[in-house]
């Protein structure tokens, strides 16, 4: 995968990394800074893009 690219993630993942940009354009924080740490704050909590296959939690 292509660094930026976000066709890993579920529809999910990418409403939550939307509403938490906005959160903090709201702050203040720049646009792409927004969006750096909203994809970040999505990979920590729920690992990264999606996730299938046996022994997977």
């Amino acid at each position: 995968m292509a660094r930026g690219d976000k066709s890993a993630y579920t529809d999910k993942q990418k409403r939550q990394a939307e509403h938490i940009e906005e959160s903090y354009e709201d702050k203040g924080v720049s646009e792409e800074e927004a969006e750096r740490r909203a994809w970040a704050t999505v990979n920590k909590t729920s690992g990264g893009g999606k996730k299938s296959g046996a022994g997977r939690k």
